[in-house]
């Protein structure tokens, strides 16, 4: 098992060894929670993840519709994961909050590059989408 947790320790996950996929997302939503130019997030499946302590809840809409749950610890105020209501089998965690890096694979997406700042580049990413993580046709 993989290991998870706030600053302070107040909050943690225990996960699965390895994430379903890592994504790198530059909306304008993730670089405001992080504090960064973008967010990075392992995904794994819901059922398969444990959470310990109290983990306060901001809620917002989704660009893509539903709403989107990030949780952090109100003692310390590390971001450390949430949930989507597009996505409800699965929990995103902060890339930051794992403390076994060493088994994540680099991010399989880059995501809402449409506000990507400009000199970020993830190379490592094998898709690339100017908005949400699904290919929309063009108009």
């Amino acid at each position: 098992m993989a290991n998870a947790q706030c600053s302070c320790g107040a909050l943690r996950l225990a996960l699965p060894e390895k994430p379903n996929v890592v994504i790198a997302c530059h909306c304008i939503e993730c670089q405001r929670r992080t504090g960064a130019p973008f967010g990075a997030g392992a995904f794994y499946p819901a059922e398969a993840v444990t959470v310990s302590g109290f983990g306060k809840q901001y809620t917002r809409d989704a660009v893509s519709g539903g709403k989107v749950h990030s949780y952090f610890c109100p003692n310390c105020g590390s971001s450390v994961y949430w949930k989507a209501d597009n996505l409800p089998s699965m929990i995103g965690v902060a890339l930051g909050a794992i403390s076994d890096i060493s088994q994540l694979p680099a991010p399989a997406k880059s995501i809402f590059e449409q506000s990507k700042h400009h000199w970020t580049q993830i190379d490592a990413a094998g898709e690339h989408f100017q908005q949400g993580s699904v290919a929309r046709p063009s108009s």
